[in-house]
């Protein structure tokens, strides 16, 4: 994004692309200690193919503010949702997941089709696995599925059902919008919260919450909430977790899309 802004002449789109990127960029601190290793071989990730693909077709060079303004998208991308699912993963970002779990399951809650269980879990290895739970309430059945051990459950209840995903990390990939599915399961996760602060008070061992989003970072209604992003929303409601990562994903002509990990402090 460096590159990006100081390529760019004052006044042109790629200026103005580069600043909106990097004014929603937040890194994570130098406590998290994350690193992003660089690759001895390609990253092998079909979708980001595919995707880059459609950028340079459709000729789309990337969000600014006014993508906000775009509530309709090129027919293509229903396509590329039916095969691969609404949001791409990039390395970084399955990365940072990998690092942020540290370990510990991933609950990919709404996991559709399944890609990003499957990319995550290719992060790992026999000594160090990523261990991802899919979760989907299996209601979208014409798709391209990428795993065989989805669970198909309701998401609310799936957490009711397995302690609030206690001391597991819960992610949500383009959480839709409707039916406030995505607060019912944010409220569902983070009643774990009073259990944790119960074994902080008596000294026992605490890992505390994550809560990973791969959405929207404006607030045009395509995930999560109609008309704000999923960190006004956490900043307002659940005011226990902070913001600690927003990064960019790979959008799609017409979207803005990022990363958001919020985590409750130890």
């Amino acid at each position: 994004m460096t590159a990006l802004a100081s390529n760019a002449k004052k006044g042109t789109l790629r200026a103005d692309i580069a600043s909106h990127l990097q004014s929603n960029y937040a890194p994570p601190s130098a406590q998290w200690k994350i690193t992003i290793p660089k690759l001895k071989k390609p990253h092998v990730n079909p979708y980001y193919d595919v995707w880059r693909w459609s950028c340079h077709n459709l000729e789309w060079a990337g969000p600014d503010e006014d993508t906000k303004n775009t509530m309709i998208s090129h027919a293509l991308l229903p396509v590329l949702y039916h095969h691969f699912g609404c949001i791409v993963p990039s390395y970084e970002s399955l990365e940072i997941i990998k690092q942020v779990s540290n370990g510990r399951t991933i609950i990919d809650l709404g996991s559709g089709n399944g890609y990003w269980t499957h990319m995550l879990r290719r992060m790992g290895d026999e000594k160090k696995p990523v261990k991802v739970v899919p979760v989907d309430s299996g209601l979208s059945e014409w798709r391209t599925i990428w795993i065989g051990d989805t669970v198909v459950s309701d998401g609310v209840k799936y957490l009711q059902q397995h302690q609030d995903g206690r001391d597991q990390v819960l992610l949500l990939v383009y959480p839709q919008v409707g039916a406030d599915f995505t607060g019912k399961v944010l409220r569902a996760y983070s009643e774990c919260t009073a259990f944790l602060l119960v074994r902080e008070l008596t000294n026992a061992r605490s890992e505390g919450d994550t809560i990973i989003v791969a959405g929207t970072q404006n607030a045009n209604g395509y995930t999560a909430f109609a008309k704000e992003t999923i960190a006004e929303w956490m900043a307002r409601e659940m005011p226990q977790f902070e913001k600690v990562l927003q990064i960019p994903l790979p959008s799609f002509a017409g979207k803005d899309e990022a990363l958001f990990v919020f985590r409750k402090p130890s």
